[in-house]
């Protein structure tokens, strides 16, 4: 993964005892080094803003806060083991944890998937509910709040402050968190609640399965409203473990499973009411406090405004301000679409939920699609063999006829390739599937068949020098005219799949491909037509080769 060097910290300087050695990473509320004290373990040091920690009034609820989180111990949970709100610096620090975070891993190494998938889920489950067993919300769950410590995922971040509801902060048009993980209720204005880190651990673990976001991407306001409206698409991913997201995806509060079913689902032997481990008795005070503006912990952190986990500032000219300054949005009706979704929520609950239970070592649902077998991916080469072939035997027998065909073929996949990658990517830009694609595709396609002239063109100039090679190879050994284009129709099919742009070819053909070797009698019918093809056009080329549409052969 490519990654921009750290800024050092000045050498010598501390922070309440602390030394600081990197800079690891910065957001709204403030700025964090990876520090240590002389002879102790590495931390993740968080500095805070003046404007977040700006008075007494401020400094006494952070100091709150930090009491009611040091409670927390939890081996999925990065917690606080130093803080001092009074200080000129005030600062907390936090657990280090050494990693990438869950958003920059999946982007390196793809979604994550079956078993992994489900300890991801039951894991990060638990680590809300520990937070949640100290009386205090978490408040921006996402994937560039986990760390994942080798396979482990780790919350970090917990208790982002109530501050950010202070009308002092609010009414600038600050919204504290990211749009795509942010609950509904929160974008409406309305408290946040338990069911509300429910519904953004559904949007982070359906990320981390499909690597992008339920809510799809584009502008702030856009994704936004996908949320309000529970516009989520969760295709991709497992039937049983969609029906759990869907359902804790659900726009309206009440709705939602809570914790405990969640986590039952996901591991049916566990007891529900089984405490967490490291859990405080029930004396805590002000159950569900104002979650602390702090505790950004970090080993790679939200990156700065712009990246896809940043702070998202609201301006006072796209939200309607409310009375008292702080910004809010109306609150929708429920979407008359909604039982159109293949992911009803109401559905989990409507069937016999215990069907669609999940457990760390498998599916005890419907199970995800395995790899490939190597027999399927052998008869998938085979096919394709097969059909460069037949692409050889007719170039022998009708050389500039098949040659010809072959060219506006490759034209035409790689143009029809662009149009799906296009017609694609303004649904995933949209987040949802509109009538119209089917529309605007065909309309679209003249425009990507001149796009792809140029492109198709280098492939077929690089495709034609192989072939032009093995022409050559084979004339220095002396081999007669038709084996010749059959060598060199060989390998201009090769060429042609294989080359640089050969992608857009691939991709077409593999959905051919594919679904004619899933079984071995489709596979067979398949490869005997192609292998039948060759026969009969190499027995015509060595009756004799047809130069059609010339009369003659070339040079005579």
């Amino acid at each position: 993964m490519t990654s921009v060097p750290r800024p050092q910290a000045p050498p010598g300087l501390t922070v309440g005892g602390y030394t600081l050695l990197t800079r690891l990473g910065e957001g709204g509320m403030g700025v964090v080094h990876l520090a240590r004290k002389p002879g102790g373990e590495r931390v993740a040091l968080k500095v805070l803003r003046p404007h977040i920690v700006g008075d007494d009034e401020a400094r006494a609820r952070l100091a709150r806060e930090v009491s009611s989180l040091r409670r927390i111990r939890s081996e999925w949970v990065a917690e606080i083991v130093d803080a001092d709100p009074w200080g000129p610096v005030p600062y907390v620090a936090t657990r280090y944890v050494p990693g990438f975070s869950l958003h920059d891993q999946v982007q390196e190494d793809g979604p994550v998937t079956g078993a992994d998938l489900i300890w991801l889920a039951r894991s990060l489950a638990e680590g809300v509910a520990s937070v949640h067993a100290c009386g205090v919300l978490h408040r921006d769950v996402k994937p560039s709040n986990v760390l994942m410590e080798g396979r482990k995922p780790i919350l970090i971040d917990f208790g982002l402050a109530r501050v950010a509801d202070d009308p002092k902060l609010t009414h600038t048009g600050w919204l504290l968190g990211t749009p795509g993980y942010l609950p509904p209720e929160i974008l409406h204005g309305d408290d946040a609640t338990t069911a509300s880190d429910v519904h953004s651990w559904a949007a982070t673990v359906a990320y981390a399965g499909l690597a992008r976001s339920p809510y799809g991407s584009g502008p702030s306001m856009a994704i936004m409203d996908r949320v309000r409206r529970g516009d989520h698409d969760l295709s991709g991913l497992p039937d049983a473990l969609a029906r759990l997201l869907a359902a804790a995806l659900d726009p309206e509060p009440s709705r939602r499973p809570t914790l405990d079913r969640i986590r039952h689902a996901l591991d049916p032997d566990q007891d529900p009411r089984t405490p967490l481990p490291g859990s405080p008795p029930d004396e805590t005070e002000d159950l569900f406090t104002m979650p602390l503006a702090i505790a950004a912990q970090a080993g790679v952190l939200p990156r700065l405004m712009n990246g896809p986990d940043a702070v998202t500032e609201v301006r006072p000219t796209e939200v309607e301000p409310a009375p008292g300054g702080t910004w809010v949005q109306p609150r929708e009706s429920r979407p008359t679409h909604w039982n159109d979704s293949p992911h009803n929520p109401q559905d989990f609950w409507d069937e016999d939920w215990h069907d669609h239970r999940l457990s760390p070592q498998g599916w005890v649902g419907p199970p995800p699609l395995p790899p490939a077998p190597r027999i399927e991916r052998a008869r998938r080469a085979l096919l394709l063999t097969g059909a460069a072939t037949t692409v050889g035997a007719a170039v022998a027998a009708y050389p500039y006829l098949a040659t010809g065909v072959v060219l506006l073929l490759t034209w035409l996949l790689r143009s029809g390739s662009m149009t799906a990658s296009a017609t694609g990517d303004r649904q995933r830009m949209r987040g949802a599937v509109r009538w119209y694609d089917a529309v605007v595709a065909p309309l679209s396609a003249p425009w990507h068949l001149l796009r792809s002239i140029p492109t198709t063109f280098l492939l077929l100039v690089w495709a034609g020098g192989f072939a032009i090679a093995a022409a050559l190879l084979c004339y220095a050994f002396s081999v007669t005219l038709a084996r010749t284009l059959f060598v060199s129709g060989v390998a201009l099919a090769m060429a042609l799949y294989l080359g640089p742009g050969g992608s857009r070819v691939r991709r077409p053909l593999s959905r051919l491909v594919i679904p004619l070797s899933r079984t071995t009698g489709t596979w067979g019918l398949a490869l005997a037509a192609l292998l039948l093809a060759a026969v009969v056009l190499g027995l015509v080329s060595e009756a004799g080769i047809h130069w059609v549409p010339a009369t003659d052969r070339p040079g005579s």
